[in-house]
């Protein structure tokens, strides 16, 4: 009895600082994420070739027209920036769906030819059958989705069935078929190509203000949709049979799941283009902050996939005077090192 009695008096006490130190983790680093997501926004308004003092800007907020940094803070620097915004949101929030939905860590709008599929849409609509710019989120939708169908299928065709890095292959075969004919539209099609070319490059320059309010309801429908869909992929990771037993289908559930996340990315490639890997990166930093339940990751998701595009915005603008360096070509050079390192994992396997 003596010998018994100390493992409980020990092991007690050290798991209730855990899951305290858990809990205060989900609530400590959103409110984190937030102060880096304004700080993020005042230096994405405040840096660039033209630099303001923070006073300025606030001033060129609150609508002091009479000061000459109005133009460069109302018209240029803010729509870009909350373009970047929601951007980020979207595309981060996509990644957790898509990576929940088919519970691999590879899984991202990038990586399923989601961006490409999206641009590609985009390019044939504008330079080819000259789609009023307004259409082009519907246009990156059905391009989006119609390129992540293409690369769940061809990722499933091996006898074996789909593996994580089967999907990742499948998607970039995807997104270089699309890529090349992306590029041979803009070869044939000289009037658009010098615009969609630098929007093909993943870019927040020169967005325009009155792009993002018709996008804004479908965004907090997908905002809205991907929150009711957090528990259900929370029963999902914990495998199909678990998730039938608590009441979930999964077929539905992935189906759902993927249609808000090319959704998402959709609008995401409206506004920004094809912004690389940011829907990789983000989701595998938020739940090494937060922990894995779903709910939590796509808090911190929201939150640090701005933070992410637009630090790679404003570094873009000040890495390379007087040229600026696209948001989409520095992510990428982040992203393709974390894909290889989460590719050679032992549990990632052909």
């Amino acid at each position: 009895m003596t010998t018994t009695a100390p493992p409980p008096t020990r092991t007690a006490p050290e798991r209730a600082p855990s899951a305290g130190a858990g809990a205060l983790r989900t609530v400590v680093t959103p409110v984190v994420l937030a102060v880096l997501l304004v700080a993020a926004l005042a230096a994405s308004i405040a840096i660039g070739s033209v630099p303001l003092p923070l006073g300025e800007v606030v001033a060129a907020l609150g609508g002091a027209r009479e000061l000459d940094s109005h133009l460069i803070v109302q018209d240029l620097r803010l729509p870009r920036t909350l373009s970047g915004v929601v951007a980020g949101s979207c595309l981060a929030v996509a990644g957790v769906l898509l990576q929940g939905a088919t519970r691999n860590p590879l899984a991202s709008p990038t990586l399923l030819g989601i961006t490409s599929g999206g641009g590609f849409a985009v390019v044939l609509g504008v330079a080819v059958l000259g789609m009023p710019s307004s259409y082009a989120v519907w246009a990156a939708f059905l391009g989006g989705a119609g390129a992540a169908g293409l690369a769940l299928a061809l990722a499933g065709s091996g006898r074996d069935g789909m593996s994580p890095v089967r999907l990742a292959l499948s998607g970039a075969v995807i997104s270089l078929l699309l890529s090349s004919w992306t590029r041979a539209i803009l070869s044939l099609n000289e009037t658009h190509s010098d615009e969609v070319r630098h929007w093909l490059a993943g870019s927040l320059a020169g967005r325009d203000a009155a792009a993002l309010p018709p996008l804004l309801p479908l965004l907090l429908v997908g905002l809205v949709a991907a929150v009711l869909l957090a528990r259900p992929l929370d029963a999902l990771s914990l495998g199909d049979e678990t998730a039938v037993g608590l009441g979930q289908r999964p077929g539905r559930v992935r189906l759902l799941a993927g249609a808000v996340a090319v959704g998402l990315s959709a609008i995401a490639v409206a506004l920004a283009g094809p912004i690389a890997f940011l829907g990789l990166i983000v989701p595998h930093l938020a739940r090494f902050l937060v922990g894995s339940r779903h709910r939590d990751v796509l808090l911190a998701s929201a939150l640090l996939g701005p933070v992410v595009l637009l630090t790679a915005d404003v570094v873009g603008r000040v890495v390379a005077p007087p040229t600026e360096v696209q948001a989409g070509v520095l992510t990428a050079l982040i992203g393709a090192p974390v894909l290889v390192r989460i590719a050679s994992r032992k549990k990632v396997g052909l």
